[in-house]
């Protein structure tokens, strides 16, 4: 398992304390990893939020209910589940690189294939499958940057790969208020899925520029555990295993709550337009990737236990406030969209070297991919409940629903050790 601090390690400078010390750590070949890992999480983002965004339209088109739409989203999280832990073991194997290029080739096929879909049935079944990639790109990623980067900057490091959701986020809820307003809302959510092929170019450009970081390709290629998942479940890393599930659960549910159904609820209780919905977006995206990167700073400042467990307690706190603005006072619904996006976020910036320090590098992948995301999949979950609930509650009052998650996300936190500061072995 990982150890404690060492010397720092070739190319990391320890009396650079500039704003980008983190990105000069890494050295070339670090940051060109850096740029496939950030790019590929940006446009699994972009295609995960095509199904959001569309949702309306797509219940409108097929006559959905809520619980119906909230299946689509539940389905390609609890797929993501079995995509992310293939997808670490692959990682293990054959090693990052490759791995990262299958699950981005596999999200961005489903994605466009989503966009023909003649029925609920088969869109349920595309959107599984998208699940498959979609779970596993986020901890091949951050594993193969999280082997470039030093003890001292990791959090950081990480913390910046996590804003390239936002970034994503962004970049989709661009492309649906332009496709939305030029074209009927029948083929308009047609049209965001095929946007979904942009993956492609990424992989061209991961193929020819991107390398495992060496030292850890070698302790893989020598290690008999190799993508044992197995091994994840011994005695000296069963523990371990079952909390990191517990903490992405309670994280990942509260989240995935919220990005599922905030478009629909600022359209359908707050009766905005598309280009409403938009701007409301904007802020809410805006804190989010100013989150990211504020909670990279300090999870290597605070600790990756703390770090998460602050920004647990101001997200559940975010939830209520949001969810419970009067009627008519959109301004303070705008206003509050900024905090509730930076706290939901930052939480996040911990996750990639917390998870990569729980585990030896022969089963990095393995454990990082399983505990990730089978805590998305068990957090998928909400949603669905939400869907239901929304029935009865309506969708601002099932909302609050996700508060749960982040106070098991705390609990969860009990079981597991602090990291900060430990090398890789």
């Amino acid at each position: 398992m990982s150890t404690t601090r060492t010397q720092p390690q070739q190319g990391e400078l320890p009396d650079d304390t500039g704003a980008f010390a983190w990105l000069r750590a890494l050295g070339p070949r670090g940051r060109r990893a850096f740029g496939g890992a950030f790019g590929g999480y940006a446009l699994d983002s972009y295609d995960f939020f095509t199904l959001p965004l569309s949702m309306v339209a797509i219940a409108a088109y097929f006559s959905l209910d809520s619980g119906q739409t909230g299946l689509l989203t539940t389905v390609t999280l609890v797929v993501s589940a079995i995509g992310g832990a293939l997808a670490g073991i692959l990682a293990d194997r054959i090693g990052r690189v490759r791995a990262l290029m299958i699950t981005v080739i596999t999200y961005a096929l489903f994605t466009v294939l989503c966009g023909f879909a003649p029925n609920y049935e088969t869109l349920l079944v595309f959107r599984a499958l998208q699940g498959l990639g979609f779970g596993g790109e986020w901890a091949v990623g951050a594993i193969l940057v999280a082997e470039y980067a030093t003890a001292r900057h990791r959090g950081r490091t990480l913390g910046a790969i996590q804003s390239a959701w936002a970034a994503g986020w962004a970049l989709a809820v661009i492309v649906y208020t332009l496709v939305f307003q030029f074209l009927d809302a029948d083929t308009a959510w047609r049209v965001m899925f095929w946007t979904g092929a942009l993956p492609a170019l990424l992989v061209v450009y991961v193929r020819r520029n991107v390398t495992d970081a060496p030292e850890a390709a070698e302790r893989r290629r020598t290690s008999r555990d190799r993508g044992s998942f197995t091994a994840i479940f011994r005695k000296e890393l069963a523990r371990t295993t079952v909390f990191a599930v517990l903490l992405s659960t309670g994280v990942q549910g509260g989240y995935y709550t919220l990005a599922t159904w905030v478009p629909t609820y600022l359209k359908s209780e707050r009766g905005l337009t598309v280009v409403g919905t938009g701007g409301y977006l904007a802020f809410l995206i805006s804190g989010a990737f100013i989150g990211y990167l504020t909670g990279g700073y300090l999870t290597d400042v605070l600790g990756r236990k703390k770090n998460i467990a602050l920004f647990a307690v101001l997200s559940a706190g975010c939830i209520l406030a949001y969810t419970n603005i009067p009627s008519g006072a959109d301004g303070l619904l705008l206003v509050l969209g900024f905090p509730l996006g930076f706290c939901m976020s930052a939480i996040f910036s911990g996750f990639g070297s917390f998870l990569a320090e729980l585990y030896p590098t022969a089963v990095r992948g393995t454990g990082q991919g399983f505990t990730y995301n089978t805590g998305r999949a068990v957090g998928a979950f909400f949603p669905t409940l939400v869907g239901f609930l929304a029935g009865s509650w309506g969708v601002g009052g099932a909302l609050v629903f996700g508060a749960v998650g982040y106070g098991l996300a705390v609990v969860a936190l009990l079981g597991l050790p602090e990291t900060r500061g430990r090398e890789l072995v």
